[in-house]
């Protein structure tokens, strides 16, 4: 094939790759041309070009038909071949067997979604998709572009806004409640915003700061909490108080998992607090991928259910 003035080869014509394959197997110009409904002239100019294309007659006069070439024929199961992957590579992505995928994803969550989500998660996917693992990557300094590489689904508080190539939607809300030792001494006293504000408080942050909307609406009632310790995780938070008579702020979710198993009596924060959005964003280079549709429906599922679960208003008394 002649070279472009850059150096470089242009790309054949991938049109004549069925007017080749069908000719090779039809051994024929007639007969290729039945096979793909178009006029004898017509695919006799076809194997004209094909023949300038490849550098080979292909087919050539023997008695009172055609003969394929040595290299027509050695040329045949590589241009089979060529075509199905072409024609496998345009096809919509066909519907996976789950219960036979061997995949591994790698979910990038914090605390609270892992302790709220995961466990169910991996239950659902035992069930269901028993060769999938599941890798729970933790937070960082984490960049919504690394979904375009090693990340397969962020989950999480999602950052506004997210890069063009990054989809997402909103898996569930939740809100904040305290959770105290089931014995401590104010466990089964109604709290108000004075008692609230009165009683020593642990928070959860990476960063170790220690404000947040909580003191903005208290200091609005004219109010101000003892925060005695900040925690790196949820669950550091939840074993602190099983030691003190601190109260823990975390997600009802979390605190719905940790009282099944933990000695802990969750209180409502009399205060009027925001709803916390938890979604899951994904590149598009998987929003058509069968096996990646599987996940992303099968942890809207696990956060329906633990929202129903654990959306009872936590006792107060």
């Amino acid at each position: 094939m002649q070279q472009l003035p850059d150096g470089t080869v242009p790309l054949p014509d991938m049109n004549l790759l069925p007017a080749l394959d069908a000719l090779l197997r039809a051994g024929s110009v007639a007969g290729a041309a039945a096979e793909l409904s178009v006029s004898p002239s017509a695919m006799s100019r076809t194997l004209g070009r094909l023949r300038r294309v490849v550098g080979d007659p292909l087919l050539v006069p023997s008695g009172r038909g055609l003969a394929l070439t040595p290299r027509a024929h050695a040329m045949q199961p590589r241009v089979q071949a060529a075509l199905t992957a072409a024609v496998a590579a345009l096809r919509p992505p066909r519907d996976v067997d789950i219960a036979t995928l061997r995949r591994e994803f790698r979910i990038r969550t914090n605390d609270g979604a892992a302790m709220a989500l995961g466990a169910p998660l991996l239950g659902l996917a035992a069930r269901e998709a028993p060769g999938v693992r599941l890798r729970l990557l933790p937070e960082g300094d984490e960049d919504p572009a690394d979904l375009r590489t090693h990340v397969d689904l962020d989950v999480g508080e999602l950052p506004d806004p997210l890069p063009h190539d990054v989809r997402s939607a909103v898996l569930h809300e939740h809100r904040y409640v305290a959770v105290a030792r089931s014995d401590a001494p104010f466990a089964r006293e109604p709290l108000s915003a004075a008692r609230f504000a009165a009683l020593p408080q642990i928070t959860v942050t990476r960063r170790g700061r220690t404000h947040s909307v909580v003191d903005e609406r208290l200091a609005a009632l004219g109010l101000r909490r003892d925060v005695v310790a900040t925690a790196p995780t949820y669950g550091a938070a939840c074993l602190f108080v099983l030691r003190t008579d601190a109260l823990a702020l975390i997600p009802s979710e979390v605190a719905a998992e940790t009282s099944r198993v933990l000695p802990l009596r969750v209180l409502e924060i009399p205060l009027d607090l925001p709803a916390i959005v938890t979604g899951q964003a994904w590149h598009v280079r998987v929003d058509a991928d069968p096996a990646h549709r599987w996940l992303r429906g099968a942890l809207t599922r696990v956060a329906a259910d633990v929202t129903r679960d654990g959306g009872a208003a936590p006792a107060t008394s």
